[in-house]
């Protein structure tokens, strides 16, 4: 019963003639680490209007649940499938773009299902389509940024490297995706020298840009903190002076330590064969779990350090981005509220976006999620998201 008078308040709500929509649930998450208790959030168009505590009326009464800003996730694929022949996909190959595209859309639309409203994918071309058609707003998509096209090419020189910046940010990029390192899977060795990553990071610099760092080892993400750079994405290998060189220059942290893994050792069998996922590239990332899971320990312990929410999510991963946020709780031991905002206004300030989304605030965005409970005494709520608002629409 409290389901179907749940279902017939959203419908309600929705055909309402007034501008103002007004949601009212037992705790109020704002997103900046407090709980503004049974309060009101009223949407006028597609931003929050005000908080309040005794709302003349409600539109929409969610009763136990919690009300949260949507999660903002700062490292995804959202092009990365499997395709119709089971085999892991992150580009396209053998498809008909119509169909690579549908492909793309449907992790998205899995991802903002799960609570997801904003992603930063990094990245493929095929991010710029599902980009465009979030903003036209005809189909349930999360907000999404996007690399367009990372850049990996150690040969190229530091002038090369500068060009190759200008012309991601001519193709429509959000922020400049960097590969510094090798993936954890060939050992994770450095890649870039000092001189290209100031170059790269640099250039982005002088653009306006944000960076984003793939870098596993010391070596590597000490050059892109000395550089400039914005934020350092797994550093697997790193350790406390790393962390600390770090939160000293404000730099952001992305962890990447559960979700991926566990994504890639369930669906081995989709991924077996293909470039460097290899029996041995499938031991790397074993041996490399406990290594991330210390350091997100230490991190926790670091003053300063400013650690977001990314998940790497790829072909398998799509919509269960939360996961990671529940294992940072049970196995990293992270407060729960402080993962919550990692995930809500920390990410979205990271993103450069802390004055728009991550937040419940007049003003801000009206991306609004509800938890089937307390997320607070019971992470694993995260995982039971019964209601997504987007830019003052309902999708679910």
């Amino acid at each position: 019963m409290r389901a179907i008078l749940f279902v017939f308040a959203l419908f309600t709500a929705l055909s309402l003639p007034a501008k103002e929509i007004v949601i009212r649930a037992a705790h109020v998450l704002d997103g900046r680490g407090h709980d503004l208790g049974q309060v009101a959030v009223v949407v006028d168009g597609t931003k929050i209007a005000r908080v309040e505590s005794h709302p003349a009326h409600v539109d929409l009464e969610l009763g136990n649940r919690t009300l949260m800003p949507g999660g903002i996730d700062t490292h995804v694929h959202i092009g990365w499938h499997f395709d119709k022949n089971g085999r892991s996909n992150d580009d396209g190959t053998g498809e008909d773009p119509g169909e690579y595209a549908l492909f793309a859309a449907e992790d998205a639309y899995a991802t903002l299902m799960g609570g997801i409203t904003t992603v930063q994918s990094l990245g493929a071309p095929i991010d710029r389509t599902v980009r465009a058609f979030a903003v036209r707003g005809h189909l349930p998509l999360p907000r999404i940024l996007t690399a367009v096209e990372p850049i990996f090419d150690s040969k190229l020189s530091p002038d090369e490297l500068r060009q190759s910046v200008r012309k991601a940010a001519a193709g429509g990029a959000d922020v400049i995706k960097i590969f510094a390192s090798q993936s954890i899977r060939n050992g994770g060795a450095p890649t870039m020298s000092q001189e290209q990553m100031d170059a790269l990071c640099g250039e982005a610099n002088k653009l306006g840009l944000r960076t984003a760092v793939h870098a596993h080892g010391p070596d590597s993400v000490r050059r892109a903190v000395l550089a400039g750079c914005r934020s350092i994405e797994h550093g697997a290998l790193i350790d406390q002076p790393t962390l600390d060189l770090m939160a000293a220059h404000g730099t952001y942290f992305d962890p990447n330590l559960d979700l991926v893994f566990r994504n890639y050792f369930e669906n081995k069998s989709h991924y077996l064969g293909i470039g460097s996922y290899t029996e041995e590239g499938f031991a790397a990332m074993e041996s490399a779990v406990p290594k991330v899971l210390n350091v997100f320990k230490l991190g926790l312990k670091t003053k300063g350090l400013k650690m977001v929410f990314g998940t790497d999510a790829v072909a398998g991963a799509h919509g269960r981005n939360f996961q990671e946020l529940v294992y940072r709780v049970q196995k990293g031991g992270q407060d729960p509220m402080a993962a919550i905002v990692s995930a809500t206004s920390l990410a979205a300030e990271s993103l450069g976006l802390g004055d728009r989304i991550g937040s419940i605030a007049a003003g801000y965005q009206a991306d609004l999620i509800a938890l089937d409970g307390d997320p607070r005494r019971d992470i694993t709520v995260l995982e039971r998201v019964s209601f997504v608002m987007i830019g003052g629409r309902v999708v679910k």
